[in-house]
């Protein structure tokens, strides 16, 4: 083989390498082209983007349906949930005794005059003796009143005699009426046999209880028996800012939500709010009256409050502030027309409070815009300066 000949088969095989690379660019080229989703149909002449079906762009894209609201007065506070004191009793024995017989669990419902628990209670049993023994010397004396008025009358008793048995007899009703003082103020009325019967004064859910069969109790124990209380009725208790507490009054109206139950919005009403500041948190306390009738909320949970604008008394579509972008100086949301349809809309925002932007006008209950991926559909329609 020449040196041209040579020459020449190198290049031709060069030439076909080169050629086959080619090809084989072009194929990967091709492929990528044909394989690709379009990212827009089309830019309608109203200004509606359009994504195919099955884009992965729309992956990128989060819409919800928006709900008219109160327009909050500011963004939630952070409260928690306790008992309605006005309807929740602490129980303690008013007599010292042991404990024989307990009726009463924790989380049980009960009635109002319910027996809780009996008492051996030998105070009872002391203060009976001396009602029955009051009442017998009063009868006693009031017999002899009656004679000696009768002998008076006869001119038979002289009249120091006559007074000496009024006195006594005035004496024993005074001793009467304090034996009778004492066994009421033992709540004797409860007791028989011996027995002093502890009772629920209100009707709810026993939600504590501190006593065991046997146990030794007494007046003036430092924690009660039992606490009753009707979870029907709470209270959510909110630590806020002074600027915030003193535009709100008794009556307003509030929402409660908590993260035990999303989705779950409670109606409050303001009960209280305190008319001095706390010296430690320098916050202002404000009380909530909320109904419970589920059974949901329990005392110490956590829960956010939003109270709403009592002086408006206006509604707004409450959207995330990612929803939200600028749009020149208007502001503007996407709502979605179709499937995969999106078109811009001017909104006007009443308020934005932390996350949440509240729309005045603009848009209806009811309708779906995009919450997240706004910054991917103001990229393809042109627009800039998209809210964050």
């Amino acid at each position: 083989m020449t040196r041209v000949t040579f020459r020449k088969k190198m290049l031709a095989q060069s030439v076909i390498a080169l050629m086959v690379t080619v090809a084989v660019i072009a194929g990967i080229h091709h492929m990528q082209e044909t394989t690709r989703p379009p990212v827009v149909d089309a830019v309608r002449p109203g200004g509606d983007i359009v994504f195919a079906s099955g884009s992965p762009q729309l992956s990128a894209i989060v819409v919800s349906s928006v709900q008219a609201q109160a327009l909050p007065l500011a963004g939630p506070q952070a409260g928690r949930v306790a008992y309605n004191e006005s309807r929740t009793v602490r129980v303690s024995a008013p007599v010292a005794g042991r404990i024989v017989r307990l009726l009463a669990e924790t989380g049980g419902e009960v009635r109002r005059d319910a027996v809780l628990a009996d008492i051996d209670a030998p105070d009872l049993g002391t203060a009976e003796a001396d009602l029955e023994k009051a009442r017998a010397d009063a009868l006693r004396k009031a017999r002899a009143a009656a004679r000696a008025q009768s002998l008076f009358d006869g001119q038979v008793l002289a009249s120091k005699d006559l007074e000496n048995a009024q006195a006594e007899l005035a004496q024993a009703r005074a001793e009467t009426r304090r034996a009778l003082l004492r066994m009421r103020n033992l709540n004797g009325a409860s007791a028989s046999d011996g027995l002093f019967h502890l009772r629920a004064p209100l009707g709810g859910m026993i939600t504590e209880r501190q006593v065991n069969p046997g146990q030794e109790v007494r007046p003036d124990l430092t924690t009660p028996l039992f606490v009753i209380s009707d979870l029907t009725q709470l209270w959510i208790v909110v630590d806020t800012q002074e600027a915030l507490a003193l535009k709100l009054h008794v009556g307003q109206q509030a929402t409660v939500v908590s993260d035990t139950w999303p989705g779950i919005v409670f109606a409050a009403t303001v009960d209280h709010v305190a008319p001095v500041l706390d010296p430690a948190t320098r916050r202002m306390q404000v009380r909530c009256r909320v109904r419970n009738d589920s059974g949901k909320l329990r005392p110490e949970m956590f829960v956010r409050v939003s109270f709403h604008d009592s002086e408006t008394q206006a509604r707004a579509v409450g959207v995330p502030s990612t929803a939200v972008f600028a749009d020149g100086k208007y502001s503007a949301v996407f709502v979605e027309v179709g499937p995969g349809r999106f078109r811009k809309r001017h909104v006007t925002v009443l308020r934005t409070l932390g996350q949440s932007s509240f729309i005045g006008d603009g848009l209806d209950a009811g309708e779906r815009i995009v919450t997240e991926g706004a910054f991917l559909l103001t990229t393809e329609s042109g627009d800039a300066d998209p809210a964050t």
